[in-house]
């Protein structure tokens, strides 16, 4: 860890509260080992390939404001309140009509941690805790009891990357969305760099609380560039009767890490799940989900859809763990996954972890080619091969996009996909308008 020294991490400054934080987190950190493949939770990954001494946290951005593309990129994403965090620091934030009530931006500005973080995803894994001692700075959102939002809030993270031959900037992300009894939010999160982007490693942390009766709606997209390691870990809590759902999608990046993890930590709270990725060239999609059921009568729904092709391939690991005493609860987890090169793979492993007796869990897994039937039945009403997959892929990915949950995010969501579809499986000379 010679590139990650004590200087860095108290050299980032911020109010006291936040430097003790480092500090004890970077204390922590030396008594810890990266993980290796040999640990359950990075099985089939390719994390022994990590060497962090090719890294260095990185620098604070110029003076000035925020990068054109990442200005673009949330005015794409919905017209309502907007972030841009520059390598880990606020470069813009306009409010743009939210309520007074609401409490909106970088937690380095208050006197006091914002309550929550650091609460939610733990203290016991290395890239959380390399997070909490290098973050610069963290955005958090606030919403307080009774207060429903009427416009989704977008935060883009845009991170600087290096072609360089010394140690690639790594970026770190930490955000917090905080949602009060009997209130509702929108919030969607973009991660992404320069279209020219060369190597970089980029470490997320987000945690989410819902409270009582809350109701949140969570959309985050990687967009990042073909030489970036991207390291996200999400997690989420729901009170009693609240609501949590939560849609995922990797497109960019080298490998590519998403973990989530919802605890339904109040009777009749829900949690519904999505992800979905789309692989190319030798990327490496790794999804790994947690449906936690803590209190009895809850709910939760895991989709999970993704394709790869070329020579990329996918992981996906998802657990459904019944405690104890959460009677009646009612957990599905389905992955389904494409494959549309011979040379690409996909991994799926479903697990289940119960403790209690009256409960339904149930889990489905699908690996597999387009189906023949589907490409005869196109083809035989007088579709070229290519077009006819083409639209079966697209319908396959269309099926998820559907479920993110906050409409804004799904139109770039499918130019996404399409125009990445459109390289991958060429367009025969047709039009699909």
């Amino acid at each position: 860890m010679k590139t990650f020294p004590a200087e860095e991490s108290a050299a980032l400054g911020g109010p006291a509260w936040l430097a003790d934080r480092r500090r004890e987190a970077f204390e922590r950190l030396g008594a810890m080992s990266p993980p290796t493949e040999e640990a359950e939770v990075w099985r089939y990954s390719p994390i022994d390939r990590l060497d962090l001494d090719a890294y260095r946290p990185v620098a604070a951005p110029a003076a000035g404001p925020p990068p054109g593309a990442a200005l673009a990129l949330a005015e794409e994403f919905g017209p309502g309140p907007r972030a841009i965090v520059h390598n880990g620091r606020i470069a813009l934030l306009e409010r743009r009509g939210l309520p007074d009530a609401v409490r909106f931006g970088a937690a380095s500005a208050l006197p006091s941690a914002p309550s929550g973080l650091g609460d939610v995803v733990g203290r016991d894994d290395f890239f959380v805790t390399l997070n909490d001692s290098f973050a610069p700075d963290a955005i958090a959102l606030e919403v307080p009891a009774r207060v429903a939002l009427d416009q989704p809030i977008v935060i883009v993270h845009w991170c600087d990357t290096s072609t360089d031959d010394g140690p690639a900037p790594t970026t770190l992300l930490r955000g917090l969305v905080s949602v009060g009894e009997d209130a509702e939010a929108q919030v969607v999160e973009v991660v992404a760099g320069p279209a020219e982007a060369g190597r970089g490693l980029v470490i997320l942390v987000g945690e989410m609380v819902v409270g009582d009766r809350g109701r949140l709606s969570y959309v985050m997209v990687q967009d990042l560039g073909h030489d970036t390691w991207h390291l996200a870990r999400l997690g989420a809590t729901v009170g009693r009767d609240g609501t949590l759902k939560s849609f995922t999608a990797g497109l960019g990046g080298d490998y590519d890490r998403c973990r989530v993890d919802a605890a339904a930590l109040g009777q009749g709270s829900s949690t519904q799940l999505t992800t979905v990725y789309l692989g190319s060239g030798d990327q490496v999609h790794d999804v790994r989900t947690l449906q936690d059921h803590v209190a009895p009568k809850t709910t939760s729904d895991l989709l999970c859809k993704g394709a790869v092709a070329e020579r990329s391939r996918s992981i996906y690991t998802g657990l459904i763990r019944v405690r104890n005493g959460a009677a009646r609860s009612d957990a599905m987890q389905t992955n389904h996954n494409l494959v549309l090169d011979a040379s690409a793979h996909a991994d799926s492993v479903p697990n289940l972890d119960i403790e209690e007796n009256d409960v339904r869990c149930s889990h489905a897994s699908s690996v597999g080619p387009v189906d023949e039937d589907q490409r005869y039945y196109l083809e035989s009403r007088g579709l070229s091969p290519d077009r006819a997959e083409r639209l079966i892929v697209l319908g396959f990915f269309d099926d998820i996009v559907e479920r993110a949950p906050v409409a804004s995010a799904m139109d770039p969501l499918r130019r996404r996909i399409g125009q990445r579809l459109a390289g991958l499986l060429g367009r025969g000379g047709e039009s699909d308008e």
